[in-house]
């Protein structure tokens, strides 16, 4: 039998250069990744369907434990990746895996924007 973790984790290290230019774009704005469903088909072994999670990474680390999901364990490891890590050490991020899309939140960056802009002359504050 085939170990499910490492055949997801094959998965994820597949979508992981298109994961790493769009945790980049997420500085802007949320992004999105459509995947393939037969590639976690195949990887599971069995025809399935409710894949879904969401997970917080908060100063480089997951915010919670997902003991006995080998789809999130094996999306944890991928991102110990050098570059991707590097990132997430940098700014908090929400990915969220439904119907065989993920959606990139960089919390950091929006929270910051909404709190420095600045601003433009003659738009002032007058008491």
């Amino acid at each position: 039998m085939i170990n499910k973790l490492a055949s997801y984790i094959s998965v994820w290290n597949k979508y992981l250069p298109a994961i790493q230019i769009l945790l980049k774009k997420s500085a802007v704005e949320d992004q999105v990744l459509g995947m393939n469903r037969t590639d976690f088909e195949s990887a599971a072994g069995i025809r399935k369907s409710g894949y879904r999670f969401t997970i917080n990474f908060v100063n480089g680390r997951p915010d919670a434990l997902f003991n006995g999901n080998e789809l999130v364990q094996a999306f944890i490891a991928v991102l110990q990746n050098d570059k991707v890590r590097e990132h997430l050490l940098k700014n908090n991020c929400s990915f969220t895996f439904t119907n065989y899309k993920l959606q990139i939140k960089n919390k950091t960056i929006q929270k910051h924007t909404a709190l420095s802009l600045p601003l433009k002359e003659g738009n002032a504050v007058h008491e």
